[in-house]
């Protein structure tokens, strides 16, 4: 894709939606291009044609640059100049392990402190993946599969156990993706959150630790077997 197709497409994207805090709106359009693969892995960003569709200067462009960076989703060579983070299946493979830590942890907290109305809204938020899968809509039920974890590690009430897995959900978030796209069929998928609601729901921190810790595992496997074949 040439540099001016994509930022075209960036273009149309801007217009259609409502504006935010600068930084904040340019840091999401980039972050939603970098998962669509609009903007691939190893392309360098360039600054000011960024600046130029998104109609902002490049002083909020830096910042949104910024958050990306501590997500590890834009990197910096060694002449400072900005590209899409291309990371190596090991260190996908030491985040996924990580983040897998992490869940298992707010799996088992949730079921201790989780309100039962909270625990309600994560089976609620499986459904509507469910119902994104039927309809095939593929980028919606991605986007659901993503909330349905950050709800389960909100409901623990712990600040920095959240704020560290969004770091990590951040980094992961393109090639779960791809991963979502070829590999794992969704009912598998479905089958494991079912699993995971289930635990919650009547209050097992052992089998929910398991399930969730399962359920990465899983990611972890369709993402190596994914790397094989094509560069994520």
């Amino acid at each position: 894709m040439t540099e001016t197709h994509w930022t075209n497409d960036l273009r149309k994207v801007v217009e259609l939606k409502p504006r935010q805090s600068l930084a904040s709106e340019a840091a999401e359009y980039l972050r939603e291009f970098i998962l669509i693969g609009k903007l691939a892995p190893g392309m360098p960003v360039r600054e000011r044609e960024l600046a130029e569709a998104f109609g902002i200067s490049r002083t909020p462009l830096k910042e949104a640059l910024r958050i990306l960076e501590t997500e590890g989703l834009i990197e910096y060579g060694p002449t400072r100049r900005p590209s899409v983070a291309d990371p190596s299946l090991d260190e996908i493979k030491d985040w996924l392990r990580v983040q897998g830590a992490l869940e298992g942890l707010a799996g088992e907290l949730a079921c201790t402190v989780a309100s039962d109305e909270q625990i309600c809204e994560i089976k609620n938020i499986n459904e509507l993946i469910r119902e994104a899968t039927v309809e095939a809509d593929q980028l919606k039920a991605f986007k659901l599969d993503m909330k349905f974890h950050e709800m389960i590690v909100a409901s623990t009430g712990n600040a920095s156990l959240k704020a560290t897995h969004a770091i990590y959900n951040a980094r992961l978030w393109r090639v779960r993706f791809l991963s979502s796209q070829r590999g794992i069929k969704p009912e598998v998928t479905l089958e494991e959150h079912s699993e995971i609601v289930a635990a919650i729901k009547h209050r097992d921190a052992v089998a929910a630790r398991r399930s969730l810790k399962k359920h990465l595992q899983t990611a972890e496997l369709n993402i190596a077997a994914n790397f094989k074949g094509t560069k994520v």
